[in-house]
């Protein structure tokens, strides 16, 4: 049996819709039921927080492979309630491999601690940005921003790389993990194909919204934070964190050998993910 944890979330709808078209059976395990319904997916999901042991638990009886798409700070929870013998696909995060410290980062980092020191057969797989899911804020919310701003101002004129995901692809690595005869308990990044500067990043995006060339503009990245903050009392604006920020002066590029030769998955190119991407948008406006 596969139990599906976060089944209602961004990954865990595309996931489960996934595994509904391809005729894999699985149970969702979700912490609001109508939510599920809403969704207007077949099943009967299992109620339970993650953050509760004895209802975790008893919606992972039975369970032989647990697909978990909830935040990596939840894997000591996770492997406490499992039965033996079952293995794990959990997701992660490349934040975990950041220089700057937060609460998302660390939870990552003590979450695939958690599934190492366990001896668990399974995998903790490290997303890069993703893009393209429904509801996602990453590439949607910066296209809202070129839309209002005439030119894009970043950090170091934005030559740290990037190396985005698009929802499907992550979807695919997920199913293929869970179809792994892992042995033992292992880490994995998934990333695109390759890794470019940001500013070519958003002028890709750039082009896909349809919208008109943004020159970029350097700044300095306590110039930049205090230009930020002005952006915020603008109505309208999409908002970004100062930890978002500061992420964009740091390389986030990754060997994605593992990806292709252990789960056989080849990410699309920025150009096609970007162009499902706004099609999707399109359709659902």
């Amino acid at each position: 049996m596969i139990i599906l944890i976060g089944a209602t979330g961004r990954s865990g709808r595309a996931l489960a819709r996934a595994m509904l078209a391809e005729g894999e059976r699985f149970v969702p395990v979700v912490r609001d039921a109508a939510k599920w319904a809403a969704l207007g997916l077949p099943g009967t999901p299992r109620i339970a927080e993650v953050s509760d042991p004895a209802a975790l638990r008893l919606a992972l009886q039975g369970a032989e492979t647990i697909i978990s798409t909830a935040h990596a700070r939840y894997t000591p929870d996770i492997l406490a309630a499992a039965p033996p013998g079952a293995r794990f696909v959990l997701m992660g995060s490349t934040r975990r491999f950041s220089r700057w410290a937060d609460a998302h980062g660390d939870g990552v980092r003590a979450g695939e601690a958690a599934l190492l020191a366990s001896g668990r057969a399974g995998v903790m797989l490290h997303p890069t940005m993703v893009y393209g899911a429904q509801g996602e804020d990453n590439v949607q919310r910066l296209a809202a921003l070129l839309r209002r701003l005439p030119f894009a101002p970043l950090p170091g004129g934005g030559r740290a790389l990037v190396q985005p995901i698009h929802q499907s692809d992550v979807t695919r690595a997920i199913l293929a993990a869970a179809r792994h005869p892992w042995t033992g308990p292992a880490t994995m990044v998934i990333a695109g194909p390759e890794a470019m500067p940001y500013r070519d990043f958003l002028a890709a995006v750039a082009r896909a919204a349809g919208l008109g060339a943004r020159p970029v503009l350097p700044l300095p990245l306590g110039l930049l934070n205090i230009l930020v903050s002005l952006m915020r009392r603008i109505p309208g604006l999409p908002s970004i964190g100062a930890d978002e920020i500061r992420r964009l002066t740091e390389d986030k590029a990754f060997d994605i050998a593992p990806m292709r030769d252990i789960l056989r998955v080849l990410p699309i190119p920025l150009k096609g993910g970007l162009a499902l991407t706004f099609a999707d948008a399109h359709q659902t406006a």
